[in-house]
């Protein structure tokens, strides 16, 4: 199996329905997730021009979930059923 990184972008005030989405989404995932965190508070964007301070609004990285998968068509899969906000981006982890 392959480690996928999910990163979710996306924020908006969490309803109850939204919760318990979340919720059954991650229960149904148990079995193949690696691990999970999310963002909030403080967070920064570092660049050659400097560091601009960012957001928790719905062009925001929220959190990301490490999942075991096949290959990048079954981490889609994973992913589409996700009840995301705005978009959630895949890649393959390499480790070095």
């Amino acid at each position: 199996m392959t480690k996928y990184m999910l990163l979710h972008y996306g924020f908006e005030k969490p309803t109850p329905e939204i919760m318990e989405a979340w919720g059954a989404w991650f229960q149904s995932i148990a079995d193949r997730t690696v691990a999970n965190g999310g963002f909030h508070g403080a967070a920064r964007e570092i660049s050659q021009d400097g560091s601009v301070d960012l957001q928790m609004n719905v062009d925001a990285i929220t959190g990301y979930t490490i999942i075991e998968a096949e290959n990048i068509e079954d981490a889609e899969a994973v992913a589409k059923a996700n009840p995301f906000i705005k978009a959630i981006r895949v890649y393959e982890i390499v480790e070095h």
